[in-house]
């Protein structure tokens, strides 16, 4: 796949890898890219470590689940997850795909339709002379619009507040529409830091009109 540069706010790598994630990133990681070819497929952006993508993949067996995070770091950890002892994909993950990049790099080729987006817990940038970094602007939201499938939904999880209501604000400048699906808390190593100390994360299900 042709890459573009695309300017990335968030780290790219953190502490170095071990010899098995080493491995894992170069032998493991382009067996599983994503494949245009493939349809009825979940995405989701920014997967940390992954134990959502993982829990996707088993809850959704029929479905392709591409997980998009450029943190090398993040990748290597869920490349862990899904591998076996001899480091081959596990049978329940074998419906997982991994891009280590930026996911515009996917959605600029309009070639992907999805039934779900996720994106939990981004980065809310909370400084206001950061505010031009935050990813969930309105024409990112365009963009993910253009890449659901029919009936498909965006759904989004934030335990900051401001951000919330920034995202509800950039939703009414772009054809989408707040569902009104509600959705069961979702335990993430990042829920549970809960950085903006709010009492829960807030959740929006959005989709295009129709």
């Amino acid at each position: 796949m042709e890459k573009q540069e695309i300017r990335t706010f968030g780290r790219r790598h953190g502490k170095k890898l071990s010899a098995r994630k080493e491995w894992l990133m170069e032998n493991l990681l382009p067996k599983i890219a994503p494949n245009e070819s493939e349809t009825n497929e979940i995405l989701e952006i920014g997967f940390g470590a992954g134990e959502h993508v993982r829990e996707l993949a088993i809850e959704n067996p029929g479905k392709i689940i591409i997980g998009a995070e450029p943190f090398i770091n993040g990748v290597a950890a869920l490349l862990s997850a899904i591998a076996d002892e001899n480091n081959s994909l596990l049978k329940e993950y074998k419906n997982i795909r991994i891009w280590p990049d930026d996911v515009r790099l996917i959605l600029n080729k309009n070639s992907y339709k999805f039934d779900e987006i996720w994106i939990l817990h981004p980065d809310p940038w909370p400084k206001a002379r950061h505010e031009k970094r935050r990813l969930l602007n309105h024409e990112f939201l365009k963009l993910l619009g253009k890449n659901l499938a029919k009936n498909g939904k965006i759904i989004i999880g934030t335990d900051h507040w401001g951000y919330y209501d920034w995202i509800i604000d950039q939703v009414s400048q772009t054809n989408l529409v707040v569902n009104t699906d509600e959705i069961e808390i979702i335990k993430t190593r990042y829920q549970t830091k809960n950085m903006a100390q709010t009492t829960q994360p807030k959740y929006l299900v959005l989709t295009n009109q129709s």
